[in-house]
């Protein structure tokens, strides 16, 4: 992408995620410094900067600017936490993340997306309080738990895994998105206390499933597989 049409594009992607909601300043800083275009492949580089999902292979998206800001808001990250990222996809995201917190492990079960974001995010944009590894996001990362922040990518269709519930540490916040199908999923805020968790609903969203294993290393149709990441309206 030409350098000198990246900063208004950028400017006008900031604007427009302010406008829709986004205010906390440092989400906003993160966004602005991590380049969106290192992460999607060189056919969709002049939609970089779009507010929209794009494939990048395995039938997997980065994910819609607004809605990897309105996930990164509410979780409600600091400087001094420790976060789990369940499915690293491209790395933005976690890209996105390492700008706010001490710490990201993140686990992503296809292995070509695995290898190509680890040399993205620790040779070329060299983001080193970030490690990644192949596995079953939903079994969590049990020998890093407990986790200030976990943060998950990909759609359980009724509750969060049991190993990330537990994973969670006292006054920790997961954002997952939940659903029994594609038409009917809702990101959610849980919330670890003493003495359980409290949920709550905060917006409809479009993601792919969360799936155990790791994925196998056999071609993937996208035309089946590949789908939007999208906001389709915020609870009042």
């Amino acid at each position: 992408m030409n350098t000198t049409t990246v900063a208004p594009r950028k400017i006008r992607l900031i604007m427009k995620l302010r406008k829709s909601g986004i205010t906390d300043t440092a989400v906003l800083g993160a966004i602005e410094r991590i380049p969106r275009e290192a992460f999607i492949p060189p056919m969709f580089q002049d939609q970089a900067y779009e507010d929209m999902a794009l494939p990048i292979g395995r039938g997997q998206t980065i994910s819609q600017p607004l809605v990897v800001a309105m996930m990164t808001q509410e979780l409600k990250v600091g400087n001094r936490m420790k976060v789990l990222e369940i499915g690293t996809g491209s790395g933005y995201q976690a890209a996105i993340l390492s700008r706010l917190c001490r710490r990201v492990y993140s686990i992503e079960r296809h292995k070509p997306l695995l290898e190509a974001a680890d040399h993205l995010l620790s040779k070329v944009l060299r983001i080193h309080n970030l490690t990644v590894k192949a596995g079953d996001g939903m079994r969590g990362w049990p020998e890093q738990a407990p986790f200030d922040r976990i943060m998950v990518t990909a759609a359980a269709r009724s509750e969060p895994p049991r190993a990330l519930l537990d994973q969670l540490a006292v006054g920790g916040i997961m954002i997952i998105p939940m659903g029994p199908d594609k038409a009917s999923q809702y990101l959610y805020r849980i919330t670890r206390h003493e003495d359980g968790y409290e949920c709550e609903r905060l917006m409809a969203v479009r993601f792919v499933p969360l799936l155990p294993h790791i994925a196998k290393n056999a071609p993937v149709d996208e035309s089946d597989e590949a789908e939007m990441i999208l906001p389709l309206a915020l609870e009042s």
